[in-house]
This record gives C-alpha cells, structure tokens and sequence, in this order.
C-alpha cells in the first residue's frame, strides 16, 4: 500500500513551499511510510530521568500490524475500529495508511484512514520519562451517519504477579503491572533500572467493556485474541513458553453524523514500583488537560536555533533535522553522580552497553550537538571535567550511576582522547571562554597522563593500554588485535595520530587564551610526533599509514609485515594534519579505489582488499558515520574538495536510505549495500548534521 501522494515530488513541492513560509522544517512534513523521517520518540530533556525512563517506536510500517507504539518489552498500545461490521486492526486491512505532519524528538502529529471516509487524527507526545499522551481525533467524513466502535489495546511483558485492575473511583483508568528486565551488563555493572514497575492506562472517555488479562507466550502463541494476534512476533520472539504477557482491550461505541468528530485521551504511564504511586496516578490524570499545542511550539522554538541549510536535495535536509531529533534525544539532565546533562547512547530501545554513560568517541556526537545547544554540549563535556582524577585520567565510561574504569594488566582503561579536539570544536560553536579554559586545563592533564601511562618504552610513540581493544574504540573485528596481537603490543598510529590532534587543538586554545609559552609547546609537541610518525609508520611502498612492532618499529610482529593491514585508522593522519602533501595524494588514491576503500557507501573500516573484509561485519569493514566524518574533514583541509563532497554524499545515500526503510539512524552501515546494524536509534550517527552544515559552508551542497 503506497499512495502516489507520497513520492518524493509531492515532498519537493511540500517542503520548499513551507520554506518560503517559514514554517519549522519538522512541522510541515506531509511523510509517509516511504519517506525519510525518524520515528522514535523520547520524553524531552526537562522531563526525563534514569531508572524508568521510557521511549516508544511509532508503529505505521508493518502491514500485519496496527498503528500505534511500542517499546522493547513494552508497553506497546494501538488502536483497532469497526463499522457497518467491518473490522479492521492492521494497517494491510486500513483504507490509507499514515501520513506525518510534525515529528520532533518527543512528539509527532499524523492522520490516517482505517476506513475510506472515517479520518484519524493522532497528536502523540512523551511527556515525561513515565508519562505518554495519545490525543486522538475520530472524524466521520461520509455523507451518512455512522456509529464507530474503537479498541484501544496495551499489551507487554508482564512480572505475573497481579492481575491488571480497575480503579475503583475511575472506571476509565486500568492499573497494571510490567516486567522490563536488564540485560546481562546491566546486572554486572549494577545500572539501577527498574525492573518492576507499575504501568495505568487512561482514557478520557469511558469504556463501554473491558477485558484485562495476563497469560503465558505458550498460551498465546497457540490461541489468544484475534486483535492480539498480530503482535505476537515482535513481543513474543525469543521469550520463553513461560514468560507472562499482559493484554488489556478496550470497546467504546460513538455515533458520528457527517461532519462531526469525537475526541478522546489515552495516557500510558510507566513508573518504578518503589516510587510513591498516589503521586503517579495523579500526574497521569491530569496529563488528560495538558496543552500539546504548547509543547509543540516549545519544540519549535528549540529548534529555531539550529542553523537553516534549505537544501534543493530534500532528502538531505530531512537527514539534517531528524539527526537533531536523535541527538537531542539521547540527552538527559544532571542525576546521579553527574551534575551536568549527559548522554546516553539509545533511549529506546534501551539497552546495558548504550545505556552507561558518556564514552569520548560518542561524544564526537557533540560536534554536531552544539549547533542546536551550545550550553548543552559543554555541560557534556563537563560530565568528564568533574569526574577527572588528579593525575588527569578520565573513565572509559561516565555515566549517572557508574564510573567504569575496567583495570586491566595493571592499567586502567581509559578511552581514546579525542577530548580537546571536541572542547576546541564546541568552543568555536559557542565562544564561551569560561569553557576554554576549564576544558584546555582538564585537556593538559589527560593528554600528559597518556604520555607518562601510554609510552612504556619512552621512546616518544604511544601503545593503547588498559583493555587495548575497548580503549582503541575498535573494540571487535579489527584485523590487527584478532590476527596478528593485542594493542599494547605495538605504537600504534590512530593513538598516535589522535595526540598530534589533540596538541594541535590544544595548541589553538591556548591561542585564544594567549598563553604564547604554552602555544609554543604545543607547536612543538605536534611537530615532533608527525615526524616521528612520518618517518616510522608511514610505508612508501604501499603508500599507507600503519602500526608498528613496539620493539623494533618495523612492520613485522609474527610473520613479515604481518602489521601492513590497511585499516581506516591509515587515513587519520589527514584528519590530524600529518600527512604531506605528497602522502595525502597516495592516500587519496585509495580512498578512490573501488576495490579498497572507495565503497558504495564510504569508507570501510578496512579495506575490501583485505580477507577478513566483511561489509556488515564490524571493525572489519562497515562504515562508521564518525570515522567518515573525520575523514572527510581531512579531505576538506587537503582541498580535496571533490572526494570530500563525493565521500559525503556517498554516506548520507546511505543513511536516507534507511530513513526511508526503517526510519531509524543506525550504530553502523553496510559499505556495499543496503544493510545496516547493530544497535539502532544510536547517538552518535548524529554527526551526519556537521557533515552537512561542512558541505554547505564549503560550498558542496545547494
């Protein structure tokens, strides 16, 4: 089911119009299932916080599903209709399917058809980490008078322990009871989400009839309600026969003449089972008066401060200003240990690894952030300042709840330190000099604690210590740690081309805050590292940048260059300014060769030459939104102008595409076709905004 309406020309003429209104971008969407919008939803910044926080997937893409919303384990709540005894519950049997008008990281507004002339207008808000409305419209269009029955249906995983109720005072408020179980890291790093909690579904309107029930997967999978039928898959896969699963159904009847409409409420809130329930009930009755109108236009006038690209290329411009709604997003306030916003990696689906706190890599994500708030993203990064040690080491992972340090072989891991390059690129956002100088401070200390806890052989190059892998960022698949040895074992170039980076933003700040002695030393710490590195890591055969065998510097460890595997980490030194210009024309060269790295979908994290290539893979071969980006920038700075653009475009193809598809931005891309994985709704594929806002400042995009 594909309406004509639409393609991609109906959106052309649709989003240039609203332009030349100046209408927000997000609020004059007029998005079907075909077209490229991100459509999960989270509570806004103000109104979150962390033990029992919860998100929600629109569900409007799945033909044997309804419309509606879910979330990993629930709960997940649609609506089904009937009239002239025709039923109808999935999108496959509805007459038009939806169609978005607004959709921002909290809320989105869409209408469609379940039956020709019957209209449904739905206005969706998170309000608060346990609070979701549902604020829905059910029009008669026909000619004739009709009666409609509605079903709104809530189902989720469920503890077993007590049968879902009805409030004795209120008859259209339904208590009941959730199980959203931690994965394993979440038990092993003790992350205080809640388990058990108490969920209330309510409705403005009372309903006719009521059927509450809980039963096993076993059970459900062999009869079960023919609404509840079509979810069954998605709630139900790889749950045990035993695990116990809530449904609740609801019947109103409403009699419609033409013309006329009837209005009504859903709240579903979530809250910890520890927490004061009379107080959570409450907040759930009284979000049936809250003005949704209101939080739009705060939506709007958040957003008002990005800066505007009014790309001819729509599809690109959507890809603009959904990655701020996954950025912001992944935002959360001071709670915990931390006393600035933070981030976390995914809100929904949540997940233990994504769901522990800041890591630096992530933070890459805040070169993009910063754009939309400024203060947000230096707060960020000040969830690292505060937590610095006195020898300058930052955790691997900084979170509310845990300072993840992970000792290893004597060491701990820390991550690796592009630190003052995002302070440096924050600061050239927002000018705020308090934050210079807090960050050049903090940025001193830790790139001192690698030079002293980082070169144990002090010969003036730097090896990955700690947890090597986790502390390389490339944590899995890499050619170099599974074939040939583990990080410490060599200098390694992208820790080495990362410090020249990190000298030279250090270098840059300490301009701004004219400390000329201290610039000066930067200067030459930079200096010396890249030609160190240029005169031990860079091959002149191969034309290529790689480690080198910490013992002798050459590129042999177990077998003759064992070491020579061409990884993406070859082209940092473009991104930290190493290369000659020279060596940054052999680079360019396999960048743009098809049959290594010029993919269909950017830069592979190793070369498609090499065997252990595989392009949904992981180290080994995927692309990286942030890796691609540092490279482009490279690029930029070279003046390869052309392969930047080229390079660019190829990545943000390949992100529409899946806007499009799945509607979700993904942890990683496929190189070579349209794959994408692991986690999903992942922070810092956000960056792709920077990379669009460079290509128009560069004059690259139109």
């Amino acid at each position: 089911m594909r309406s004509s309406l639409l393609h991609t020309s109906t959106l052309l003429t649709i989003f240039i119009s609203s332009l030349l209104h100046a209408q927000p971008f997000l609020s004059s969407l007029h998005a079907g299932s075909d077209d490229p919008v991100f459509t999960t939803y989270a509570a806004p910044l103000t109104r979150s916080q962390y033990k029992a926080d919860q998100g929600y997937t629109m569900m409007w893409c799945d033909p044997e599903k309804g419309v509606g919303f879910e979330s990993h384990n629930g709960p997940c709540f649609t609506l089904a209709f009937q009239t002239d005894s025709v039923f109808r519950n999935t999108l496959q049997s509805f007459y038009r399917e939806p169609v978005i008008t607004v959709s921002y990281n909290n809320l989105v507004k869409f209408h469609y058809y379940p039956f020709r002339d019957i209209r449904v207008e739905v206005f969706f808000d998170v309000f608060s980490s346990t609070i979701a409305i549902s604020d829905i419209i059910i029009e008669n269009e026909s000619p004739f008078e009709k009666v409609i029955t509605f079903y709104p249906c809530l189902y989720s995983l469920s503890p077993g322990e007590d049968d879902p109720s009805t409030d004795e005072s209120d008859s259209a408020c339904f208590h009941f009871s959730l199980y959203k179980p931690r994965d394993r890291w979440m038990k092993e790093h003790d992350i205080p989400v809640a388990e058990e909690l108490n969920g209330l579904l309510h409705l403005s309107v009372h309903p006719d009839e009521s059927r509450c029930t809980v039963q096993t997967a076993g059970q459900i999978k062999s009869a079960g309600d023919d609404l509840f039928r079509s979810y069954k898959q998605f709630l139900l896969d790889g749950k045990p026969a035993a695990a116990k699963v809530l449904f609740i159904k609801l019947t109103k009847s409403v009699f419609l003449r033409p013309g006329q409409n009837y209005h009504f409420r859903i709240i579903v809130g979530v809250e910890d089972k520890s927490n004061d329930q009379d107080a959570f009930v409450t907040s759930c009755q009284a979000a049936q008066d809250i003005d949704l109108n209101g939080l739009l236009r705060d939506d709007e006038k958040l957003y008002s401060g990005i800066p505007k690209l009014n790309l001819a290329n729509t599809d690109y411009e959507a890809l603009y200003w959904n990655a701020f709604s996954l950025l912001r997003q992944c935002m959360m306030p001071p709670e915990g240990e931390c006393h600035y916003n933070y981030y976390i990696f995914s809100r929904e689906p949540k997940w233990g690894w994504g769901y522990g706190g800041q890591v630096f890599h992530e933070s890459l994500s805040m070169l993009a952030y910063a754009m939309m708030d400024g203060a947000g993203a230096m707060n960020s990064q000040r969830v690292f300042i505060e937590r610095q040690h006195k020898d300058g080491y930052i955790n691997y992972r900084t979170g509310p709840y845990l300072d993840e340090t992970i000792p290893y072989d004597n060491q701990l891991t820390t991550s690796a330190p592009w630190f003052s390059y995002e302070n440096n690129e924050i600061f050239r956002i927002t000018g705020d000099t308090g934050f210079l100088k807090q960050a050049y401070d903090a940025g001193k200390r830790l790139y001192d604690y690698f030079i002293v806890h980082r070169d144990s052989d002090h010969d003036g190059l730097c090896e990955w210590g700690g947890h090597g892998e986790l502390e390389s960022v490339r944590d899995a698949r890499v050619a170099v740690w599974d074939e040939v040895g583990w990080p410490s074992y060599f200098e390694c170039l992208d820790l080495n081309a990362i410090l020249v980076k990190e000298a030279r933003a250090l270098e840059a700040m300490a301009h701004t805050l004219g400390l000329k002695d201290e610039e000066r030393h930067w200067d030459t710490e930079a200096a010396h590292r890249t030609q160190f590195i240029n005169s031990t890591m860079w091959d002149t055969v191969d034309g290529f940048y790689y480690h080198v065998n910490r013992t002798d510097h050459s590129f042999t460890f177990k077998s003759k260059d064992d070491l020579k595997r061409k990884e993406i980490i070859g082209f940092l030194p473009l991104w930290a300014g190493i290369a000659t210009k020279e060596q940054a024309a052999r680079l360019v060269r396999h960048l743009t060769d098809m049959e290594e790295f010029g993919r269909s979908n950017g830069i592979p994290s190793l070369s498609a030459a090499d065997s252990y290539y595989n392009p949904i893979g992981y180290w080994n071969g995927p692309v990286w939104v942030q890796w691609n980006y540092l490279v482009f920038r490279g690029l930029l700075d070279y003046g390869y102008d052309r392969e930047a653009a080229g390079l660019a475009q190829r990545v943000c193809d390949a992100m529409v595409w899946h806007l499009h598809h799945d509607h979700v931005f993904w942890e990683l891309y496929s190189a070579d076709d349209h794959r994408a994985g692991w986690n999903e709704t992942y922070i810092w594929a956000g960056i792709v905004a920077r990379m669009l806002s460079d290509m128009k400042e560069n004059g690259l995009l139109h």
